[in-house]
């Protein structure tokens, strides 16, 4: 149970009455004084260099977040989670995706079991099933092999296989097609399949329920297709869909083969499973070892959380700094600015991530907090996000604090493409720290009635992240990077970062909706005025 808020902490306190005094600093007066801040503010773990030396932070800021670390017991709900306790208490359940990526021979007991045999005996189904399918021994219904493979998922069972397969696309069976299908909306499934041949395609139906209406409304209507394209036969419906499910029985009704069902387990969260049976079309695309390199890199940053002293301790930090951003500057959002169009979808895999998992207004022991959570995460690759948002970022009236992603060695080497590409990640992380002041706008011979237009006032906080290449390895050891600063964050801020219940309401509505606009007679409307009106006006136009 919570013994209350953090806000009544005295190290919080303190960092109130610290902020009062850093709010008055400008990062070209920090940069200043300590000619060696940019190498003295950075974390060198293996594979992946942070230099968050452009935050609006002292010495001192960096203690007093230490102390917040102690007072909130940071280091005990760490060991607490990869120990297997039951940290998530509103749905009474162990968090343990770090057990997805433990090495054979570990031991992590829930309720009395070792779960590590169990996680790799799934693994090494996947890994059998992938060798078939990549082989060509997999045959489709008609004897022809699998050359397309659509994922149905939604949420953590879509977004996570989504941004695995566009990061690492590089490394990927160029010989196999893959589409992803979310949106209930029947426009993702028709232009999924529009170009695909129904004897060679392979349905991947992830739902820990088997009973996701997302995900199940495809998933039917994706055997429909099939069907009716195999002449009727519905024995083909074996061939062509394999389930990531623990509903073995609705599995075999929908006419899966229950030996082609991949498990996983409730102490793991959608939004923390692309390492687990989820990932199987990550698998399939990569292969067994790449997906197992996939596997080494979480583990690195698994480990070097768990053991490194606060200080040096990569994630541990940017989330105690997201903190300080927060509620003590006032931030309301992270941009996360991946210069690698292969991470374009990463912004959107750390929102789940993220505002799923901190989005909350209660702490862990159900009282109402009085500060603010889980900021809004958002992004879009550099450099198109340039000559898109940046204006804001730089002169807007809002503090977006920015982390900056990049790599040393492009997967694509093309003349100049590359160095202009870090060019203009190294230039906006310096833009925003130190901005143009009106005397260097003047010397440059401005216009005066110009010149305010033309001031950047800086002062904006950034981290950059460098690595030397995307790799599977380094994907993991990036994704468990902000797994763990969400955990961070939810640790200090007292909340169950592990539940969702606020992603409940709106399907329960949702159900009751929908029944009245299928219905043939006019349904007897009882929401409020303007639901109500809504209805009726959608029901008007689809008799149209």
């Amino acid at each position: 149970m919570s013994k209350g808020l953090v806000s009544k902490r005295a190290a919080w306190k303190a960092l109130g009455r610290h902020a009062t005094k850093a709010r008055a600093l400008h990062l070209r007066g920090l940069f200043a004084n300590d000619p060696h801040r940019g190498r003295r503010m950075t974390i060198d773990f293996p594979g992946l260099y942070l230099d968050y030396s452009k935050n609006r932070v002292t010495d001192e800021t960096l203690r007093l977040l230490g102390a917040l670390t102690k007072e909130c017991g940071l280091s005990k709900k760490i060991n607490a989670m990869f120990r297997g306790d039951k940290i998530n208490p509103t749905e009474k359940r162990a968090v343990l995706h770090v057990a997805l990526r433990a090495p054979r021979g570990t031991s992590i007991m829930v309720d009395g079991v070792n779960v590590v045999p169990g996680v790799h005996a799934v693994l090494d189904k996947m890994a059998d099933f992938t060798h078939r399918v990549r082989n060509g021994s997999w045959k489709g219904h008609t004897g022809r092999p699998i050359r397309n493979i659509v994922n149905f998922g939604i949420g953590g069972s879509d977004l996570g296989p989504v941004m695995a397969y566009e990061a690492l696309r590089a490394y990927t069976e160029r010989a196999l097609r893959f589409r992803f299908v979310s949106n209930v909306d029947g426009s993702d499934f028709a232009e999924a399949v529009r170009d695909l041949n129904p004897a060679e395609t392979l349905f991947i139906v992830s739902s820990k329920t088997f009973t996701t209406v997302e995900t199940m409304t495809n998933a039917k209507t994706a055997r429909d297709w099939l069907v009716q394209n195999m002449k009727g036969d519905e024995s083909c419906v074996s061939k062509h869909f394999v389930a990531v499910s623990t509903n073995a029985k609705d599995v075999a009704a929908f006419g899966i083969d229950t030996d082609n069902m991949f498990g996983f387990w409730d102490w793991v969260g959608g939004r923390y499973s692309m390492e687990s049976a989820i990932g199987l079309s990550t698998m399939l695309a990569l292969g067994p070892n790449g997906f197992q390199s996939l596997l080494e890199g979480f583990r690195a940053m698994d480990d070097h959380f768990r053991t490194a002293p606060f200080h040096k301790n990569m994630p541990a930090l940017m989330g105690l700094l997201s903190v300080w951003n927060v509620n003590f500057l006032g931030a309301h959002s992270v941009a996360v600015l991946p210069y690698d169009n292969y991470l374009k979808r990463f912004p959107a895999y750390l929102q789940q991530l993220t505002m799923e998992s901190n989005g909350k207004s209660v702490t862990v022991g159900g009282v109402l907090v009085d500060y603010d959570t889980s900021p809004i995460y958002w992004g879009e690759p550099g450099t198109n996000g340039q000559h898109s948002f940046y204006q804001l970022i730089h002169q807007g009236t809002r503090l977006v604090p920015c982390d900056f992603i990049a790599f040393a060695k492009s997967l694509n080497p093309i003349g100049r493409h590359h160095d202009l590409l870090l060019a203009n990640v190294c230039a906006q992380a310096q833009a925003l720290a130190f901005g143009k002041t009106a005397a260097e706008v003047k010397a440059e011979k401005v216009p005066a009635d110009l010149v305010t237009h033309k001031v950047f006032l800086g002062n904006r906080p950034s981290n950059t992240l460098i690595a030397e290449m995307m790799t599977p390895a380094l994907l993991g050891k990036l994704v468990a990077l902000y797994e763990h600063i969400t955990f961070t964050q939810g640790a200090v801020w007292d909340v169950n970062s592990f539940d969702q219940w606020g992603v409940e309401l709106g399907k329960v509505l949702a159900q009751r909706i929908a029944p009245e606009l299928e219905s043939e007679s006019e349904p007897a409307l009882s929401h409020d005025s303007s639901t109500n009106e809504i209805i009726r006006r959608l029901r008007e136009w689809k008799k149209d």
